[in-house]
């Protein structure tokens, strides 16, 4: 066989690799989650979390040129020679693909949450409501004691980099509570693709190539304690979204800060009054009018900013992370992140509390 015909061959043998991996959980959870992922995100983060800007971004930034160099450089040949451009697009695909899942991807194939910790995954809808009520109360509390005022929204007064480094307390504090919550080793920054980012609709991402946690430093700032503890819940081995949004949760209400545990309470608050109100309006309205009016402007604070951003742009990458997510084990797409709210009231019914 020519050789190049190999990285062709190996991609497709890579697929079906996959199709045959997600039938052994417990085999990724062991060997790879809690092995050799430990070993290479640990020497990532070592390696790229004391350079104090994004690695990751600038990588991507040279592979966007070089892409774009190539394209240009063969725009002749496209027709004449399409088989051999093809071989070798195929090829550099076979390289990225595997990268990716021996770098980081492969957690889309662990032991999902709900099993590793015995979280119930029904409810009714009943015990949504009890739960939003109860989580009402806290998020209330807490924006009253930080903003003196129930009508006065919380502006978060510390810096970013600030923020990164409080955000170490709440994992400490969480994996005295779950061991495999552990977090060591912090690779958090600022994403050069910020504004690239906001136009494309997200908070953040992580960049599995160099185990960087991104966070979009355009957001508003109630909210970005619990972005920041988001991202880093995929540096430490979870990649389903709806998994890292309840981490990301523990982590901050477990922090000894004000300010991070209202990012994760409003945050999750306005999840539970999402899926509620897209069942029930009437009883929508009823807890809506619970809500000290302070965190509601929050959320307008937050509104207002994803509007002025608000293009085709977002709704596009939404559509193609959306099949992104289904082809790597989340079946419910972008709606994973919502999916959460499932993991949150269950393990709090089950006699945990905030």
């Amino acid at each position: 066989m020519q050789r190049k015909y190999l990285l062709p061959l190996f991609l497709l043998i890579q697929i079906l690799f996959l199709k045959v991996v997600a039938f052994f959980p417990e085999t990724v959870e062991q060997f790879y989650s809690n092995g050799l992922y430990v070993f290479i995100s640990d020497i990532s983060r070592i390696c790229f979390g004391g350079i104090p800007f994004s690695v990751g971004d600038i990588v991507y930034s040279i592979l966007i040129i070089y892409v774009l160099i190539s394209i240009w450089k063969t725009r002749k040949s496209w027709k004449s020679d399409w088989k051999n451009n093809l071989l070798k697009i195929t090829s550099f695909l076979s390289v990225v693909y595997f990268l990716f899942h021996l770098l980081w991807a492969f957690n889309y194939y662990r032991v999902p949450l709900f099993e590793k910790m015995t979280i119930k995954r029904e409810y009714s809808d009943a015990d949504l409501i009890v739960f939003t009520e109860k989580l009402i109360v806290k998020t209330n509390e807490i924006q009253l004691q930080i903003a003196k005022h129930k009508n006065q929204k919380v502006a978060n007064p510390y810096s970013q980099d600030t923020i990164f480094k409080m955000s170490q307390n709440g994992y400490d504090l969480l994996a005295k509570q779950h061991a495999f919550f552990s977090y060591e080793f912090p690779s958090k920054k600022k994403s050069l693709f910020s504004l690239p980012l906001t136009y494309m609709g997200f908070g953040g991402y992580l960049n599995p190539f160099t185990n960087e946690a991104q966070v979009n430093y355009k957001l508003p700032m109630y909210g970005f304690p619990n972005v920041v503890c988001h991202e880093m819940a995929h540096q430490i081995g979870y990649a389903s979204e709806s998994e890292c949004n309840f981490i990301g949760f523990l982590a901050c209400v477990k922090n000894d800060d004000l300010y991070f545990q209202y990012s994760a309470y409003a945050n999750a608050l306005r999840y539970c009054l999402v899926n509620i109100g897209m069942k029930d309006e009437k009883k929508f309205a009823l807890l809506k009018a619970k809500i000290n009016k302070g965190i509601l402007e929050n959320y307008k604070e937050s509104d207002l900013f994803w509007k002025q951003y608000d293009t085709f742009i977002d709704k596009g990458f939404h559509a193609f992370y959306d099949q992104f997510l289904k082809m790597n084990q989340q079946k419910d797409g972008m709606e994973s992140y919502s999916k959460f709210v499932d993991l949150l009231v269950n393990y709090y019914k089950e006699g945990n509390s905030f």
